[in-house]
């Protein structure tokens, strides 16, 4: 009777190892696949970066303003120098 019960005990602790390998193999699956997702993320984020330095330059608005406003610094003579 005992050695049924042991045996029984051992069946039961290999399927516990197996299951719990299983799920370890299971969630660094899942880790391998969340890390590529955080990597491509976080090369876009460097782009988005630069390209949002790149649009904001002061060349670039200044660009835009005279060609698409049609503005161009006052000369020098039409500005004031207000000292406090």
């Amino acid at each position: 009777m005992s050695v049924v019960l042991l045996i029984i005990a051992v069946l039961a602790s290999a399927l516990g190892v197996v299951a719990g390998r299983h799920e370890s193999r299971k969630a660094f699956v899942e880790l391998q696949a969340l890390e590529r997702e955080r990597d491509a993320m976080n090369e876009e984020w460097g782009q988005l970066q630069l390209e949002q330095a790149t649009w904001g330059t002061h060349a670039r608005v200044e660009e835009l303003a005279r060609q698409r406003l049609d503005m161009w610094p006052p000369p020098p003579e039409s500005t004031l120098l207000v000292v406090p």
